[in-house]
């Protein structure tokens, strides 16, 4: 499937980053952020690795916000919990968990959004929500392959496939349909009177 060129799409997303002041990209770092934080307290516990809607909040911020900026705001996040502040899973902080199970999905979250931004820019976003789907479905799986990957170093990989991946399958799926549906819906805008 070829690659869309984005001089020739619709803007990508209903932001419009990309025409936006330094201002404004400095507070949509800080509200994607506090958007990813919020989305770290959604959590079903499981070991080692709990289900969240990190994932879910990564690549729609990577699909709204583009490659660039969604990189840099994952990248914000991530750094406000290597720092201590309570926004990873269910609360966590600290760098220790960027060297345990869990640093494998944590390191792979920028560049799941990173990926799920350079196909929206191409039109994979909200006016084609079957590609918007299949771009956050390859964000889920990059954070699946790259997690599990950091996980077998610590319990192999026939058990870290079946701890840090299986279970996560239908959550993956499931938060894929839901951001690409939000995709649409924002793409949409608001319904004009008259």
């Amino acid at each position: 499937m070829r690659l869309s060129s984005p001089a020739l799409l619709p803007a990508f997303s209903p932001l419009a980053p990309q025409n936006r002041s330094l201002a404004w990209k400095a507070a949509a770092v800080f509200l994607g952020s506090l958007f990813l934080a919020l989305s770290s307290y959604i959590e079903v516990p499981m070991v080692p690795v709990p289900v969240t809607m990190q994932t879910f909040a990564v690549t729609l911020v990577g699909a709204l916000y583009g490659w660039r900026l969604g990189g840099i705001t994952i990248v914000a996040w991530l750094i406000e919990g290597a720092l201590g502040l309570p926004v990873l899973a269910g609360g966590a902080a600290g760098f220790v968990h960027f060297m345990g199970p869990t640093g494998g999905y944590l390191f792979a979250f920028p560049i799941a959004g990173m990926v799920a931004g350079f196909l929206a820019e191409r039109g994979w976003n909200g006016h084609r929500v079957a590609l918007a789907f299949l771009a956050m479905l390859a964000g889920n799986a990059l954070c699946l392959l790259l997690g599990a990957a950091w996980l077998s170093l610590m319990i192999g990989v026939s058990a870290a496939f079946t701890a840090g991946v299986l279970p996560f399958l239908i959550g993956a799926v499931l938060k894929s349909a839901l951001a690409a549906a939000a995709l649409k819906a924002l793409a949409r805008g608001p319904k004009r009177a008259g």
